[in-house]
This record gives structure tokens, C-alpha cells and sequence, in this order.
């Protein structure tokens, strides 16, 4: 039964997906003009609309804050990598922190929404082919994310996961950005279950998977090193991973829950 609702359920979601894109890049052209908070309210939206197209997969999302985040001042969000969906659901978890991401400069092109608002909602596009330039233009995001207390996300593995199996941190960019924002609070996320979803390249996308994006508590900065710093949130975020397994929590062997809303 779950395989037929896989078959008969991706294209459903796929068309609600697709469709979110394109409404949503027009309402966002026509918000921008209106002033940052319109534009950010519009993405929000956009966040919150792609993550509850996933019920039509009978898919939940659970979001755990294990401790709260700091009211005022900038951050930086270090999360593990697992699909596409981790940017939305970054997105609308850290929504009253102002999320903007590190991403490739090739996701700057040709797709409804996701481009615009890179290109438009304070994200910073990387040429990871041109190193010392990226290098340089991170710690300038990390000094612009300093001065308007935003919160930077970004996935320091340098590319997604396909398996779950979380790999090693990429150190250059991440430090630069560290070094842009000297009073941002590192915040390590982990995040479960959302490369299943892509497992078999949609044909099929699974049905009933729950999502799962775990807040971690902040890294501690003063009298530590950028390269301690970010040896210590990947450390915190493997071991959050390796501890579910662990226990047997991994994602699957619950009910998928509703979609919940961080507090």
C-alpha cells in the first residue's frame, strides 16, 4: 500500500511543489519593491507552503529547539545537508531570525522563487570554482550578517548527503564566514529523515516520511580558535545523529508527525 501511495501521490506533490515555485516568485516580484520586511514575509510564506505540500506525501516534520535561541544578534547556523528541502525547512524553523544562506552560484539561475530570493533576499552566491574569491566574498556576508543581526545558514559539507551519512566539514568557508561575524552565536542544527525523500530520484518519493530538524545549543567563542569552533558543531552534530540511531529513533520507525511550529 505504501509503495502505490508513493506512485500515486509524487507527481500530486511535485505539481503542488512546482506550482508554489511559480506563484510565489511573482508574489515575491511583487513584494520586493514594497521594502525588505514585505519581500522576507512573502519568503516566509514560501518556506512554510513548500514544507506543507510534503503532506501530501503523508510526510511530518517535527522541529525540536533544545534551547532557546539568543533574542538580538546576529547568527550562524551550521547544519548537516541531506536534500533540497533542508533550505525551507531551515528557512521557516529560524524565520523570526532572518535566515539567509550560503549557496552555489549556479542555484542563482533558472528556478521560479528559489533564484529570486537568493539573488534578492540577502543570501550570498558562492563560485566554489573561483576559491579565493568565495573566500573573500564570505567574510563580506559574514560582516553584513554582523551588522544587520541575521542569522547566516549554512551546510559546511560542501554538498548533500544521498545516504544520511553525514560528511566531513569543509573548513575555509565556514571559518571566513566565522571571522566576518565575531559576535555571532553559532548555532549547530541537525537534521533527519530528508534525504529519503530523494533516495530514488522521485520515482517514487516516499510515502509517510517524517522529517526531523533539532536545534542545537550554541557553540561557546570566546578564547577559541574558528577551526575549534567549527570542530565542535560538527562534533555536536554527529553525535546528536549517532545518538538517535543509537536509540533506535532513527527517521522511520515512528508515525510521521504533523507540521509543527517552533516557538
Amino acid at each position: 500500500m505504501r509503495t502505490l501511495l508513493s506512485w500515486l501521490l509524487t507527481p500530486v506533490h511535485l505539481l503542488a511543489f512546482g506550482g508554489t515555485l511559480v506563484v510565489f516568485h511573482v508574489a515575491q516580484v511583487v513584494a520586493r519593491p514594497m521594502g525588505y520586511a514585505a519581500h522576507k514575509r512573502v519568503g516566509d510564506l514560501l518556506n512554510g507552503t513548500l514544507l506543507a505540500s510534503l503532506r501530501l506525501l503523508g510526510a511530518g516534520i517535527e522541529v525540536k529547539i533544545v534551547e532557546d535561541l539568543p533574542a538580538q544578534g546576529p547568527l550562524i547556523v551550521v547544519s548537516n545537508h541531506q536534500s533540497m528541502y533542508d533550505v525551507p525547512l531551515l528557512g521557516w524553523t529560524l524565520r523570526r531570525h532572518h535566515p539567509k544562506f550560503v549557496a552555489k552560484v549556479e542555484l542563482g539561475r533558472w528556478i521560479p522563487s528559489v533564484s529570486y530570493n537568493l539573488r534578492h533576499g540577502g543570501s550570498v552566491l558562492i563560485d566554489r570554482a573561483q576559491g579565493r574569491r568565495a573566500l573573500s566574498v564570505l567574510k563580506s556576508f559574514g560582516e553584513q550578517v554582523e551588522e544587520r543581526a541575521w542569522a547566516a545558514c549554512i551546510f559546511p559539507e560542501g554538498t548533500r548527503s544521498r545516504t544520511g551519512e553525514m560528511g566531513a566539514f569543509q573548513a575555509p568557508g565556514l571559518a571566513f564566514l566565522l571571522r566576518g561575524a565575531p559576535t555571532a552565536a553559532v548555532i549547530p542544527v541537525a537534521i533527519e529523515g530528508s534525504w529519503r525523500l530523494l533516495a530514488q530520484r522521485m520515482l517514487p518519493m516516499p510515502w509517510g516520511v517524517p522529517l526531523r530538524c533539532t536545534v542545537l545549543p550554541p557553540i561557546a567563542r570566546e578564547g577559541r580558535t574558528e577551526r575549534e569552533v567549527m570542530r565542535d558543531a560538527e562534533s555536536a552534530i554527529r553525535r546528536h545523529l549517532e545518538g538517535e540511531a543509537a536509540r533506535g529513533a532513527g527517521v522511520g520507525a515512528e508515525p510521521a508527525p504533523g507540521l509543527a511550529t517552533p516557538s
